[in-house]
């Protein structure tokens, strides 16, 4: 009976459109350790490039519109991040 189920496909299709440039805010704030000031986020990550609404922004240029200078957890830090940025459907190659 385990062997019907291997010749299933897959159980969502992921469809044949571009990739998202960036990497999501939740990838880059789960290699981060908490409590951890801002400077050191961005000397750990500044260089990473993550999504936003308005398109794949480098994290250390978001950060210098962050006034928090600690923060105190990951949720704290994701707020912040998402009120420079916003928050909304991140553009594919195809929105352009």
């Amino acid at each position: 009976m385990a062997d019907d189920t291997e010749d299933e496909g897959p159980a969502v299709e992921l469809g044949d459109r571009e990739p998202v440039d960036g990497a999501p805010l939740a990838r880059v704030s789960s290699r981060l350790f908490w409590p951890i000031q801002k400077s050191e986020v961005a000397r750990k990550e500044g260089e990473e490039t993550i999504r936003t609404p308005d398109g794949p922004r480098e994290l250390a240029s978001v950060l210098d519109e962050v006034e928090v200078t600690y923060f105190q957890s990951e949720q704290e830090f994701t707020t912040a991040v998402e009120d420079a940025v916003g928050t909304g459907p991140i553009p594919t190659a195809d929105d352009s």
